[in-house]
């Protein structure tokens, strides 16, 4: 995931990242750099939504499957 190791932690540096654009604090010499990191943090991001969702689906059934026992 590419230097993203914490969900709160990328989301913060992400909602940074915008909050410069939105400011117009972003140099263009630093545009490329912060939308390129921002890009990074997106697609890992999504990844972990991915497999967390992938993770859900997958207990989902089993989860039911205890419950109807109980």
């Amino acid at each position: 995931m590419s230097n993203v190791s914490d969900w709160n932690e990328a989301s913060s540096e992400l909602n940074a990242i915008v909050a410069s654009f939105d400011e117009g604090e972003v140099s263009v010499d630093d545009l490329f750099v912060k939308l390129e990191r921002a890009t990074t943090i997106i697609e890992a991001l999504e990844a972990r939504l991915a497999s967390t969702k992938a993770k859900v689906e997958e207990l989902t059934p089993r989860i039911a499957k205890v419950t109807e026992s109980e």
